[in-house]
């Protein structure tokens, strides 16, 4: 029972957490560490990345983004879905998408603000 209540609250903080990041506004992706694109995630469109092992689809729609294709052998990183905020990485293929900047650039280098 104790596992089982443990599981659970693994999930609802993973999920919880997820929800209450601030949403994006730009999508980078990196391959091997290195910056390949940069864009608003206000703009559709899909993405192909060469990687060590292939070429991973990145698509971009409604303000989220998600790796669509991935040569990977287990596909890990397409079961993580779309992201509004947070980084989605294929590590076989050595890919990270990651959604940065929260709509108010002022503040973008700040990780906090007191008063």
């Amino acid at each position: 029972m104790l596992l089982l209540f443990l599981l659970f609250l693994s999930f609802y903080t993973f999920f919880s957490i997820r929800q209450t990041l601030p949403q994006g506004s730009e999508l980078e992706i990196e391959v091997s560490g290195e910056l390949r694109y940069a864009f608003p995630l206000s703009l559709d469109r899909t993405v192909e990345v060469e990687g060590p092992l292939g070429m991973t689809v990145v698509e971009v729609k409604g303000g989220r983004a998600r790796i669509k294709e991935s040569p990977c052998r287990n596909s890990i990183c397409m079961h993580q879905g779309w992201i509004g905020s947070g980084a989605v990485v294929c590590l076989p293929n050595r890919v990270m998408i990651r959604v940065t900047g929260t709509g108010n650039e002022s503040g973008k280098d700040l990780d906090g603000i007191s008063g």
